[in-house]
């Protein structure tokens, strides 16, 4: 499948005109700087952008060669109450002697407002990629989410949303179709293997042993990272004081939902070796906390649900120039052509065995 233009605009009205700047526009390095000012933290001018697409990100070095990372919320995304929410969960982390970054406490609070912008800063951490290939890294990314989920499941979230098939299955789709963004020549076909893939979703549960039936409605909810793919987790090897391993920055997009959305995503290849891999992680993970074997099942909706959420998240966000930029091929109908390929797949794979391990 050849990628459109990259001028090419998806056919639905949703992108900025040049009387309807994106707010990010606004957002200038004077403003960057401006906004740490005004916590107290004055940096030397050197700022770097990082790599996000939902929200800015900066690194700064401050006039005492101390770097910090200034995060500006996307206007409209999180409420003030459910960012809130993020960073004590970040704190009840650290607290913890979990892996994480949490959030300065600056002027006694952690969220700031500057201009159209909420923001944060956090001390700087590095990082790569963990090497998910070796089974020792696996199985220590296994230990480090048990230890997560034991703090997420100490108390639910209040403010933050949770991962069901409404959320990001049915609105997703509902979205889409009402803003035209699925082309003419592909919108029956997609809509019609959309529902498809969510009616399966929802025939899905199997027999539970305490009677009823399990599926993703019914699985225990805890407080969750929520996107717990490969780069989203840092990795720093051992020091001489055996410091080191995997850790998170952000948790931006933390919810409640079962356990095991925060392990398939880290799984790949063929059917082989997700099923070695799923076994290093849980080998660490069962060494700090209990993992239920039956949320094995919700990997192939989880994964359905998030090909339909990605989709609308793209097309949400392609009046923010970055996005046309990054996902030029976005949108064509060979885009959608593509999307229902890949959710017949799903149904096949829904059908299918789970994973064990």
């Amino acid at each position: 499948m050849s990628p459109p233009d990259a001028t090419e605009q998806p056919p639905f009205e949703n992108h900025a005109t040049g009387t309807d700047p994106h707010p990010y526009a606004r957002l200038s390095p004077d403003q960057v700087l401006d906004a740490l000012a005004s916590v107290g933290l004055y940096g030397d001018g050197r700022l770097m952008a990082l790599s996000s697409y939902e929200n800015r990100v900066y690194q700064a070095t401050l006039e005492d060669g101390e770097r910090v990372v200034a995060k500006f919320y996307r206007p409209q995304r999180w409420s003030r109450a459910q960012i809130l929410e993020e960073h004590a969960f970040a704190a009840e982390l650290v607290e913890a002697e979990v892996p994480a970054v949490a959030p300065l406490v600056l002027g006694g609070q952690t969220v700031h407002q500057h201009g159209d912008f909420l923001f944060s800063v956090s001390p700087w951490r590095g990082g790569r990629t963990p090497e998910l290939d070796d089974w020792e890294v696996l199985e220590w990314i296994g230990r480090f989410l048990a230890r997560l989920h034991t703090v997420g499941a100490a108390r639910p979230f209040a403010e933050r949303p949770a991962l069901d098939v409404q959320s990001f299955g049915e609105e997703p789709r509902d979205w889409l179709v009402a803003h035209a963004a699925v082309p003419l020549d592909m919108q029956s076909r997609w809509l019609d293997v959309c529902q498809r893939a969510l009616e399966t979703i929802a025939a899905s549960a199997v027999p539970s042993s305490a009677g009823g039936q399990f599926s993703l409605k019914t699985s225990t909810q805890i407080r969750l990272h929520g996107d717990c793919h490969p780069g989203n987790i840092l990795w720093t090897p051992l020091d001489e004081w055996g410091r080191g391993g995997p850790h998170f920055v952000d948790l931006d997009d933390a919810r409640s939902g079962p356990a095991v959305q925060d392990l398939w995503m880290l799984l790949s290849g063929d059917r082989r070796q997700r099923t070695g891999q799923l076994s290093a992680l849980l080998e660490g993970y069962e060494q700090f906390r209990s993992f239920d074997r039956r949320e094995l099942a919700l990997i192939e909706p989880l994964r359905t649900l998030r090909l339909i959420h990605y989709s609308a998240w793209l097309a949400r966000r392609w009046h923010d120039p970055i996005f046309p930029i990054n996902f030029p091929w976005f949108g064509s109908s060979d885009y959608w052509s593509g999307q229902i390929a890949l959710l017949e797949d799903q149904i096949e794979a829904m059908h299918e065995e789970p994973l064990a391990a």
